[in-house]
């Protein structure tokens, strides 16, 4: 393999058009990058296209073992990443580390399950006589994927760590709230993939804002616009807003060819607690589960149903525990939420909030509880809503930050009615004592058949690498994706899918291969 030195793609010369990155922390420029003109990015995607044919010839057997020297080297550089994240994007320094061995987590788990999943297939079992048959799953060629600033190593290794083991050349967007993501990403391959078998670009997100989603923005821009509709590009990666995904799909849909699309969109996501909940544990969970990365999940909790006869109970000690956040400046140790991604999102929020509050919803959390919050920064307060309904946006519109409304119901029918009332459909969790009651289980199984949502969790609780401020009873979040699950959504919330071998076969395409030997 070929090795090079560059910081960023070399071909992408001074323009009048640039970008530079306002750090959420103080408000100050911390990285300028020019944009690439149209040429330049046509030379990469031709180079990219050019480097495919060659990288796919290289033995499945060897790609992997190349994938598991990407991994040596990208864990080389794991200690720079947790504050090049803090300031990109705010997340408090201590939690920064979690996102590093995720993405490590899911790398090698993809890479142990890259040859069953990637290998022919056989039919010989069931050949007749003097027949042959087999299937292979090849490489859909130039894959271009577009990450948001959430997480911005985690939802790129679940596509493009995929995507390269399948022998795919892969273009990467990150969003340009982190841009340093994709200069990682095109360090660590340098001297294990060939050249331009990863690339990435810079360029704006787009010129207006989305009002119901905030990883990207209402349409994408034309250096965007311009990569997804070329005839060189075969397969779009998307993770980012419902407005933003159905122009990507839009723009692949009138591209020459017939352009295959992943979305992976917003969510709304419910939890519903029965009356039988551990209420201690349940309470921790779902304040992590709200509040982690100041609620700038896709599969953040959002909203919480809470059976009437444990309500009163469970908020009490909701509230108590949010109240033990420290919110402020991310680069010091003691902080456990910093601030949201930008002023925009802030202001957006606070908006949020005093719409529901002027609806008739109650807010729980006092201004003077969290006093870094002010109009002029990025810094809002955790928020806790109660005496709220499905007439607020707040409990149907997806708010991507530290707020969580919580209704109470009075049985698990008008749970799960109100938990399927939203456009969204990624994940669902129930929280029932399922150890000590045996038909809570049984219940379970037959409320997650009526759940529309990608996943449903069951008491979430998993060993996890994140740390939990305040410390969840194990040391686990509630919405914690598992690699060997396929990660996917319903209705609002896209199509597609990542991570489990499913995550393979979204990239590839199957071909068949049928021989008759005997002919006479």
């Amino acid at each position: 393999m070929s090795a090079i030195q560059m910081t960023y793609n070399p071909d992408y010369k001074s323009t009048d058009t640039a970008q530079t990155t306002i750090s959420p922390v103080d408000l100050q420029p911390i990285s300028h990058r020019t944009y690439p003109t149209s040429e330049a990015l046509d030379a990469t995607i031709a180079r990219a296209a050019a480097a495919q044919k060659a990288w796919a010839a290289v033995p499945l057997a060897e790609r992997i073992a190349i994938g598991h020297k990407f991994i040596e080297e990208f864990t080389g550089m794991s200690e720079r990443l947790p504050g090049e994240i803090t300031k990109q994007m705010g997340r408090p320094i201590t939690q920064g580390a979690g996102e590093v061995r995720g993405f490590l987590e899911r790398a090698k788990y993809l890479l142990s399950i890259a040859e069953s999943s990637l290998s022919d297939i056989s039919l010989e079992g069931t050949d007749k006589p003097g027949f042959r048959r087999f299937m292979k799953r090849l490489p859909l060629g130039v894959v271009l994927v577009i990450t948001p600033w959430n997480y911005p190593y985690l939802t790129a290794v679940n596509s493009v760590l995929p995507a390269i083991i399948a022998g795919n050349a892969v273009l990467l967007k990150p969003s340009p709230q982190t841009p340093l993501s994709g200069e990682r990403f095109t360090l660590v391959r340098i001297s294990f993939f060939s050249v331009s078998s990863i690339n990435y670009y810079t360029a704006s997100t787009s010129r207006r804002r989305s009002k119901r989603r905030h990883h990207h923005s209402a349409s994408p821009p034309k250096l965007t616009t311009q990569v997804i509709q070329s005839p060189l590009v075969n397969f779009v990666s998307f993770t980012g807003s419902v407005a933003t995904g159905r122009a990507v799909e839009e723009a692949a849909v009138t591209a020459p060819g017939f352009k295959g699309v992943a979305l992976e969109l917003g969510g709304k996501d419910p939890a519903y607690v029965r009356a039988d909940a551990d209420l201690d544990y349940t309470a921790a969970e779902l304040v992590e589960g709200a509040m982690f990365n100041s609620g700038q999940s896709c599969c953040a909790v959002e909203r919480i149903y809470v059976h009437e006869e444990v309500y009163d109970n469970f908020v009490s000690k909701f509230v108590e525990i949010v109240k033990k956040y420290k919110l402020g400046d991310p680069t010091r140790q003691d902080v456990t939420i910093g601030p949201v991604v930008g002023l925009d999102a802030a202001k957006r929020i606070r908006k949020q909030i005093e719409d529901a509050v002027a609806a008739g919803a109650k807010a729980l959390i006092p201004p003077e509880q969290f006093r870094a919050s002010r109009a002029e920064n990025c810094y809002v307060g955790p928020q806790v809503l109660v005496d709220v309904d499905h007439t607020m946006d707040i409990m149907k519109e997806e708010i991507f930050g530290p707020v969580v409304g919580i209704q109470k119901v009075a049985s698990d029918e008008e749970a799960v009615k109100l938990m399927n009332d939203t456009p969204y459909g990624l994940t669902a969790s129930i929280w029932t004592n399922a150890a000590e009651h045996p038909e809570s289980e049984e219940a379970f199984l037959k409320l997650e058949e009526q759940l529309e949502c990608g996943t449903v969790f069951l008491n979430r609780q998993v060993e996890f690498v994140l740390p939990s401020p305040p410390k969840c009873l194990n040391s686990c979040r509630c919405d914690y994706l598992d690699p060997e699950l396929a990660w996917t959504g319903v209705k609002d919330s896209g199509r597609g899918i990542s991570l489990s071998k499913f995550g393979y076969d979204q990239l590839t395409r199957v071909k068949n291969v049928h021989m008759k030997i005997k002919t006479t």
